[in-house]
């Protein structure tokens, strides 16, 4: 009863939280959802701690560490008995960790990438910024497909793949919002090259320099969407239709971001309703 309190409440956050792309959604396998859903939510809180609201740094690390506490302790099976959301979160944690052998670096690492946010807002060059998609998105990926019984380094990198260029999406899509809270993930080498200066957006003149720039992380973007492609196709089951759903929402995203250009600073692209039959087209009969 303990253990199943604790996933419903996982599975409840992992609902109840916007987002562009289905997590722990139907289309999974009833028997694996639990687990998707304990994974996120232990994600989703950190992350959080990292990005909302208007707590101090110093707080927002403070929360972070303690959060690398507890999931220290919960992979040593010493998880808190008290009924607050954060102990029913590891108490699902250490359930799903335990039966599905999940590898703790990628928890720790899903840590590391957060606490950077709170300390940085630019990155030097591509490089860089793919470093953080590493530590950030791709451990999703990844446990996911282990909690499914999938363990192929081919596997691996295509989920990687996909997992960046899901996050990297995210970023184009959010390039308004993240500017007004003083993060720019644009790297400095790639507005260099374009020829787009960081000033243009304090003024509020968008020009060609930054068209350019937005046409060449797309192009990137992209590459990285068609690298994971395959990934469908090598899983079995409903994960197959999962995996679709979410390679085609995040394509549909990008497309939309590649179409507004520099107007994305002021026209955040999402999806809605109406995207919806020809995503569920598209998932059944998979280009």
């Amino acid at each position: 009863m303990v253990i199943e309190h604790a996933y419903a409440t996982c599975l409840r956050l992992a609902r109840q939280h916007y987002e562009n792309f289905p997590v722990a959604s139907q289309l999974l396998p009833r028997a694996t959802r639990h687990h998707v859903a304990a994974i996120y939510a232990f994600a989703r809180i950190a992350d959080d701690f990292a990005d909302e609201g208007d707590r101090p740094d110093v707080e927002r690390l403070a929360l972070l560490e303690d959060w690398r506490r507890r999931l220290s302790e919960c992979r040593r099976g010493s998880v808190a008995p008290e009924g607050s959301e954060a102990a029913q979160v590891f108490t699902a944690l250490a359930a799903t960790i335990d039966s599905c052998q999940l590898e703790p670096e990628l928890f720790e690492d899903l840590l590391s990438a957060f606490a950077q946010d709170v300390r940085v807002t630019r990155y030097a060059t591509w490089s860089d910024l793919l470093d953080y998609c590493r530590r950030s998105a791709n451990p999703i990926g990844r446990l996911v497909l282990r909690v499914h019984g999938y363990r192929a380094e081919a596997m691996d990198e295509r989920s990687d793949a996909i997992c960046t260029a899901l996050q990297l999406t995210n970023f184009w899509q959010d390039l308004g919002r993240d500017w007004t809270k003083g993060r720019l993930y644009v790297p400095r080498d790639v507005l260099a090259q374009a020829g787009a200066d960081e000033t243009d957006l304090a003024r509020g003149e968008l020009r060609a320099g930054w068209k350019a720039a937005l046409r060449d992380v797309v192009g990137r973007t992209r590459r990285l969407f068609d690298r994971g492609q395959p990934l469908p196709d090598a899983v079995a089951g409903r994960l197959r239709w999962q995996l679709r759903a979410t390679w085609l929402g995040g394509s549909r995203i990008l497309d939309r971001v590649d179409a507004l250009g520099p107007e994305v600073f002021s026209s955040r692209p999402s999806l809605g309703w109406t995207d919806a039959p020809g995503l569920i087209w598209r998932t059944l009969f998979w280009p």
